[in-house]
């Protein structure tokens, strides 16, 4: 087995600078080729799939304020859910591109952590459709509900979801950075948990930055999303540190 690993490094070793850019041109042509095919599919379906996004705004008239408005709203839906369904297999090639030259340390490090983003991407895409699109929009709503009637554009509509939807799933790959960090000496948990002020107001300027709609319910719920991630990621970091000093002891 060892000899088998030994020979897929010499291998990888032996590969020329050409045929690394090869190799990194033919995955980036496969992740192409998977958000395209994924996004031919869901224009397939772009009506089901746009009347499903639109269940949080049952109560709000979406009009067509222009001509082509509702082709362009669904050429956008159909490109974000294309990349999103996506995701998987491109984090799979990019697995695939980088693993051969990495030690057996590295890989400890890096696979997981390529894993845990994917699951935390998607972690933030239901969190956001769950939790944060039907508050901001019952927040919008009942604010001017006895004084307008909630009649919006359907371009607005779906910039608005898509956006706070991506955003935060952005968002939510916090604690795999602090990981990554963490693992490679240079930050430390304690060094993260003195920090705790700093994370907590740099929390509510970055949801008022990535929240679309800058209402004040929809901001402090992504901003105590962003201060329990943290501390998820500051929990991961100490889980590293002590694996890391227990090998080390184990060792000598």
């Amino acid at each position: 087995m060892k000899r088998k690993e030994d020979s897929k490094n010499n291998n990888y070793d032996s590969m020329s600078f050409t045929d690394h850019l090869e190799e990194l041109r033919q995955r980036l042509l496969n992740s192409i080729y998977s958000i395209l095919i994924c996004i031919f599919f869901s224009f397939l379906i772009i009506k089901p799939l746009i009347s499903f996004l639109e269940i949080p705004a049952s109560d709000i008239h979406l009009l067509q304020l222009a001509p082509g408005e509702f082709l362009f709203v669904a050429i956008k839906v159909a490109g974000y859910s294309g990349i999103i369904v996506s995701i998987p297999y491109i984090f799979y090639q990019l697995i695939l591109f980088i693993s051969p030259g990495l030690t057996k340390k590295e890989k400890n490090l890096i696979l997981p952590a390529v894993f845990g983003s994917g699951l935390l991407f998607f972690l933030g895409l239901l969190f956001s459709w769950w939790i944060l699109v039907p508050a901001a929009i019952n927040f919008f709503i009942n604010f001017g509900a006895d004084i307008v009637e909630p009649t919006w554009s359907i371009e607005r509509y779906f910039d608005f979801v898509l956006l706070l939807m991506s955003s935060t799933a952005i968002a939510f790959q916090l604690p795999v950075l602090q990981f990554i960090l963490g693992s490679l000496g240079i930050i430390t948990t304690e060094k993260m948990l003195s920090n705790w002020k700093i994370v907590v107001i740099s929390s509510a300027i970055l949801s008022a930055v990535i929240t679309p709609s800058t209402d004040p319910l929809t901001m402090s719920l992504l901003s105590i999303s962003i201060i329990f991630l943290f501390f998820v990621g500051a929990g991961l970091t100490y889980v590293s540190e002590s694996l890391k000093s227990k090998t080390l002891s184990s060792s000598h």
